[in-house]
């Protein structure tokens, strides 16, 4: 069912164990797992939101982290409206490679694509290994926001996913996006928007004709009018 203004499409990237899963499962489920296998391909999960008295569905696809994995996970970089580059705080590698991630969704991905940076796991406060001035400052450097979320216990993670379909919103207010091509990776849905050819238009009244005499023998010779 299109119950919804828009739907937005949201990929979600960065290295293996960084919690991606973990945290799709807590947005759309609001659990966590702590047994969790790592993705194999791609995961799928969505969520209905309401955003400025407009109905809005999320879909939101959890990418593979391994490198075996590039060449199915790409191929969803395409068509999507919102990124998020996630990384582990208690992993400073995690965190460097983020830069790599960033030129594969470049590289992929549509030019209108909202992007945020996303630090994970700060429920181990104890095993920090990235400061959050540092990566703000980074977020920054590459023009994006930068949240820090605890799949595990939901801190902030609705935040990232309300910023995002917030931003994406504004674009398509504003004529920035145009929502009817779907290489932006936003479908519109049953209720709420029309577009230009779905506007009805008020029928042309019929003229009032006069008949004459010789007219309607005419019509009569032709076996009717109709």
């Amino acid at each position: 069912m299109n119950i919804y203004n828009y739907l937005f499409k949201f990929i979600i990237v960065g290295d293996t164990n960084v919690g991606k899963s973990c945290l799709l499962l807590q947005f759309t489920d609001s659990r966590f797992r702590n047994e969790h296998d790592a993705t194999i391909g791609v995961e799928f999960g969505s969520r209905n939101l309401k955003i400025n008295d407009k109905q809005i569905k999320l879909q939101i696809w959890d990418t593979a982290g391994q490198e075996s994995f590039k060449s199915i996970t790409r191929s969803y970089y395409r068509g999507s409206i919102g990124g998020i580059l996630v990384f582990d705080v208690t992993s400073r590698q995690s965190f460097e490679d983020l830069q790599k991630w960033y030129q594969e969704i470049q590289g992929y991905a549509c030019d209108k694509i909202e992007m945020v940076i996303v630090g994970n796991k700060i429920d181990l406060e104890d095993r920090r290994e990235v400061q959050t001035e540092e990566a703000r400052k980074y977020a920054q450097k590459q023009g994006f926001a930068y949240f820090e979320t605890s799949a595990k216990t939901g801190e902030n993670v609705d935040n990232v996913f309300e910023t995002m379909a917030n931003q994406v919103l504004k674009k398509i207010d504003s004529g920035e996006i145009d929502p009817t091509q779907e290489v932006y990776g936003i479908k519109i849905g049953s209720i709420g928007i029309k577009k230009k050819n779905d506007v009805v238009q008020p029928k042309e009244q019929p003229k009032a004709q006069h008949v004459t005499t010789s007219q309607t023998q005419q019509q009569e010779k032709n076996g009717g009018c109709c």
